[in-house]
C-alpha cells in the first residue's frame, strides 16, 4: 500500500512525525546533504531525512506513512514573478488553451462551452497558450469564433499583442463604427468602419486589458472558491510559493481581500508575498507614501506577506513587451518622477520589483540608482531587482550586481520567442534573457512564468525553456554555451525565489528545520527526455506538512477541496492545463494527426493556386501575418 497510518490530525506521540515520505529519490537541493531516501515532517517543519532505518523510530501510531514508490521528490517550486491574486480572482471565469494541441481541439472547446454559459456571461481565453502549439500552427480567425459561439460572446487574448473577439462580444464590449482608438491600442475595422473584432496593442496592452474589463466579474463568495481552484491548480505541478508581481487593474487592498480573507481561515494553500502596484497615473507617489507610513515588507506570515514595492512604481517607467511591435519610446523626462520613488522606498527600508524588458530601459533606471547610491542609498540592504530583462547587456549586469541588484526571469520567450526571432534575428534571439550571463557574475537570479496573461503558470514548461533554449513550438533560441542543466533550473525554481524576499534558511531546500514544502513528481525531472519535461506534474504536494494535492495512488489523501462554482464555469468541464481527458489517450493523438493532415492539405491547396507554383516549404511552418 502506498499510504498507512492515520491522518496527522490525531494525536501524536512526542518525538514521533506527522508525515513520513519513504523509498524515494529526494533531492534535497542542499549542497551539504544533496539526496535522502525518505523524508519526516513535524509541525509543518522537516524533522529528519534519512532512509528506513534513520526515520524508523520517528514513526508512531499517528504518523501517516507515504511510499513515494521510488518517484522523484523536489523541494516545493517557487514561482518568482506570478500573478497569482489577480489570476485566482477569475479563475473559473477562463476557458484555458493552455498545452491543448489543436486549433480543432481549441475550437471544439469553445463550441461545448457556449451551450454552457449563460446569457449576459462571456468566454474568455486568458493567456497560456500560442499558434506555434498547435498542430495547425495557427491563430483562429473571427469566423471561426462567430461560428462556434454565435450568441455568446467570446474574447480571446493572444500574448501581448492582440485580441479576438467574436460578433458577440463587439457588442458586448460596447463597440462601434464611432469608437475612438484608445491610446497605444487599435479597433480593427472593416471597410465599412465597423470594428471586426480584432483588437491591436500598437504598442500597449490597455486596449487589451481594459476590453477584458467590460466583462461580468463574480460575487465575493465566487472569487473566493476561484481562488481555492487555482491555488489547488498551481499545487497540482508542485508550486508551494510564488512572488505575486500585482500587475494593472489588481487594486490594494480591495482585489486582495479574498487571499487575505483564506490566509485567516487558514485555507491558503499556497504560500504568498505580494507587491504593491500603484495603479493610477500621476497618483503613483501618493500611494507609495500612504502604503510606507502604514505597512512594511516582511509584515504577515508564513503564508501571506507584504514583499515591497512594484512592478511598477511609477507607470511613465514602464516598457511594453509586445515584441510584434517596435521597443516603445519611453517619456524623455519620466526619472524625475522615478526618482522620488525610488528615494522614498530606500529612505523608508522597502524593497521594490521593476518590470523592464529593455536594456535601454534598465540602463535609464540604473543611472537614477547610481546617483541615489552617491547619496549612501545603494546598496543599502534593501531588496530590489529587475523583472523580465530581456535584451539587458553585460555591462548593465555589472552595474545591477554593483548596486546590489538580483534578477527574476521569466519564460515569456516559450511563447513570445517566434515573435521577437521574426523582428529582431537570430543573434539578439540568442541572449534574451542572457540567464548563463547573469549567472556567471554571481547574481542572485530567481525564474517563474508572469502568468497568467501570456505565459502560461506550468512551471515545467518554463523549466524545459530554461534546459533545452526551445519555444513551446520547438523553436530553438540560444546557443548550448547559455543553456543551464537541470539542477540549476531547478534551484532558480526553488532557491531562487526564496533569496528574493530572504527566506532562504527555510525555503526552496529540504533541511531539518526548514518548511515543509516538496513534491512527489509524476516522472523524474533529472532523467526523462528534455520533450518530455514539460508533461511533468506532481502526484502529491506538501505545504507546511498538509498534503494539498494528491493523485494518482495517492487519490483522496488531498484536503477536501469545494465544488466549482458557478457550475457552468469552464474548469467544470474542462480543468486547467490541458485537462487529462484532453490531453491522454488515442482519442487526443487521433484528433492532433487529424489536425495536422488538415493543416499540410490547407498549405497544399495554397501553395498549388499561387502564380509561381507550389512553394518550398519553410523550415517552420508559421505564418507571420496571423501573429503580427
Amino acid at each position: 500500500m502506498p499510504v498507512a497510518g492515520l491522518p496527522p490530525s490525531a494525536r501524536a506521540h512526542p518525538g514521533t512525525a506527522d508525515l513520513v515520505v519513504r523509498n524515494a529519490k529526494v533531492s534535497t537541493g542542499d549542497p551539504a546533504r544533496p539526496a535522502a531516501a525518505g523524508v519526516a515532517v513535524r509541525d509543518g517543519r522537516i524533522l529528519a531525512l534519512g532512509d528506513d532505518h534513520d526515520l524508523a523510530g520517528l514513526i508512531g501510531p499517528a504518523t501517516r506513512v507515504v511510499d513515494a514508490l521510488g518517484r522523484r521528490v523536489v523541494p516545493g517550486l517557487n514561482d518568482s514573478h506570478l500573478h497569482v491574486i489577480r489570476g485566482g480572482l477569475n479563475y473559473v471565469l477562463e476557458l484555458r488553451w493552455d498545452g491543448v494541441r489543436s486549433l480543432r481541439h481549441a475550437l471544439a472547446m469553445l463550441r461545448e462551452q457556449a451551450g454552457r454559459t449563460p446569457k449576459g456571461q462571456w468566454i474568455r481565453v486568458v493567456g497560456g497558450w500560442t499558434p506555434e502549439q498547435f498542430a495547425e500552427r495557427r491563430m483562429p480567425t473571427v469566423a471561426e469564433l462567430n461560428a462556434a459561439a454565435p450568441d455568446t460572446p467570446v474574447f480571446v487574448l493572444h500574448l501581448y499583442q492582440s485580441a479576438l473577439m467574436n460578433r458577440a462580444a463587439v457588442t458586448a464590449a460596447g463597440f462601434t463604427r464611432d469608437t475612438p482608438d484608445p491610446r497605444g491600442g487599435q479597433i480593427v475595422r472593416g471597410r465599412d468602419g465597423e470594428p471586426t473584432g480584432v483588437l491591436l496593442a500598437a504598442p500597449g496592452a490597455l486596449v487589451l486589458y481594459s476590453t477584458l474589463a467590460r466583462a461580468p466579474r463574480l460575487d465575493p463568495a465566487d472569487r473566493r472558491t476561484s481562488t481555492i481552484h487555482f491555488l489547488r491548480e498551481l499545487n497540482r505541478f508542485g508550486l508551494t510559493s510564488a512572488l505575486d508581481a500585482a500587475g494593472g487593474f489588481q487594486n490594494f487592498p480591495t482585489d486582495y481581500g479574498t487571499v487575505t480573507d483564506l490566509a485567516r481561515a487558514g485555507e491558503l494553500t499556497l504560500r504568498i508575498a505580494y507587491y504593491l502596484f500603484p495603479q493610477t497615473a500621476g497618483q503613483e507617489l501618493d500611494d507609495l507614501r500612504r502604503w510606507t507610513r502604514t505597512v512594511r515588507p516582511g509584515d504577515g506570515d508564513e503564508w501571506l506577506r507584504l514583499a515591497g514595492a512594484g512592478e511598477n512604481l511609477t507607470w511613465a517607467a514602464a516598457d511594453f513587451e509586445n515584441f510584434a511591435e517596435p521597443r516603445p519610446a519611453l517619456a524623455a523626462d519620466y526619472e524625475n518622477e522615478f526618482e522620488q520613488a525610488v528615494r522614498l522606498l530606500m529612505e523608508k527600508g522597502w524593497g521594490f520589483r521593476l518590470h523592464a524588458t529593455y536594456d535601454e530601459t534598465i540602463r535609464r533606471d540604473l543611472a537614477v540608482f547610481e546617483k541615489l547610491a552617491a547619496e549612501g542609498l545603494f546598496p543599502a540592504g534593501n531588496r530590489w531587482l529587475f523583472d523580465h530583462a530581456e535584451t539587458v547587456r553585460d555591462d548593465s549586469l555589472d552595474r545591477i550586481a554593483a548596486l546590489g541588484g538580483s534578477l527574476s526571469v521569466q519564460n515569456r520567450m516559450s511563447f513570445q520567442g517566434r515573435v521577437f526571432l521574426d523582428r529582431y534575428g537570430a543573434e539578439a534571439a540568442s541572449r534574451t534573457p542572457p540567464v548563463r550571463a547573469m549567472l556567471d557574475r554571481g547574481l542572485t537570479v530567481a525564474a517563474g512564468t508572469d502568468a497568467t496573461r501570456v505565459s502560461s503558470y506550468n512551471p515545467w514548461v518554463a523549466l524545459h525553456w530554461l534546459v533545452t533554449g526551445r519555444t513551446v513550438g520547438g523553436t530553438p533560441l540560444y546557443p548550448p554555451a547559455a543553456l543551464l542543466d537541470r539542477h540549476e533550473a531547478l534551484d532558480l525554481y526553488t532557491r531562487g525565489g526564496a533569496r528574493l524576499t530572504g527566506e532562504e534558511d527555510v525555503k526552496g531546500v529540504l533541511r531539518e528545520g526548514c518548511f515543509a514544502d516538496l513534491a512527489v513528481l509524476s516522472h523524474d525531472y533529472f532523467t526523462v527526455p528534455d520533450e518530455v519535461i514539460p508533461a511533468i506534474e506532481s502526484v502529491l504536494t506538501v505545504v507546511g506538512g498538509r498534503i494539498v494535492h494528491a493523485t494518482e495512488e495517492y487519490a483522496g489523501l488531498a484536503e477536501a477541496t469545494p465544488a466549482v462554482s458557478p457550475s457552468w464555469s469552464p474548469v467544470a468541464r474542462f480543468g486547467g492545463y490541458a485537462a487529462p481527458g484532453d490531453r491522454h489517450g488515442a482519442a487526443q493523438a487521433d484528433a492532433v494527426a487529424e489536425a495536422a493532415a488538415e493543416s499540410e492539405r490547407h498549405r497544399a491547396w495554397r501553395a498549388a493556386r499561387t502564380e509561381s507554383g507550389p512553394a518550398p516549404r519553410p523550415e517552420h511552418p508559421f505564418d507571420p501575418c496571423l501573429t503580427h
